[in-house]
């Protein structure tokens, strides 16, 4: 039997906007996010708790589905 489970959803995210001048718990999102470096790209499987974090941190961030 062929396994149906539908692979899940992966984003592109891209740091745009430093965090210096935001609290401490936008960059503490970010760092949880997997940021480093400005301009740095990362992907991430859609859920919820990654939206949650990535609605906090919308003004600093590019997102792209793929």
């Amino acid at each position: 039997m062929a396994d149906t489970t539908p692979t899940p959803k992966v984003l592109k995210i891209t740091l745009l906007k430093s965090a210096i001048g935001y609290s401490k718990r936008h960059k503490a999102t970010l760092r949880a996010l997997g940021f480093h470096h400005l301009n740095e790209t990362i992907r991430q499987t859609d859920n919820p708790a990654v939206r949650g974090m990535l609605y906090k941190v919308a003004h600093l961030v590019r997102i792209e589905e793929e």
